[in-house]
């Protein structure tokens, strides 16, 4: 009976860790306004450990991501590109992060984000 109830477990722990995908792909939107905000949008998400590849779209601000679901979690993602200024749905950059950038990344002052739209 307890080599059966090990057997099960054994078998429900394996399968979950196969469950995760390796090349897991994500999509989702991130507050920026020019190529200084996608530069460090790209490089905050490749600096996480498990994130293979990080494109932000500047015209629609999407950033597309291919990571290790067994490494990382989308979770970290949006919390580190929080980190370096930059908004993201359930996840609000701080004040503090927010004010450290350039004064051309503003995405959130709307005559910034006006004069981007002009160019």
């Amino acid at each position: 009976m307890k080599t059966i109830k090990y057997t099960i477990l054994f078998t429900m722990l394996t399968s979950i860790g196969f469950a995760q995908n390796k090349n897991a792909k994500a999509n989702f939107e991130v507050d920026g306004v020019c190529m200084m905000c996608k530069k460090r949008i790209e490089k905050a998400c490749l600096k996480v450990k498990g994130v293979k590849s990080a494109v932000w779209n500047v015209e629609t601000h999407n950033l597309n991501l291919i990571f290790d679901e067994r490494k990382v979690d989308i979770t970290t993602i949006k919390s580190k590109v929080a980190q370096v200024g930059h908004d993201s749905k359930g996840f609000k950059a701080t004040d503090e992060a927010y004010n450290d950038l350039h004064p051309c990344c503003k995405y959130r002052d709307e005559q910034i984000k006006a004069d981007h739209k002009s160019n």
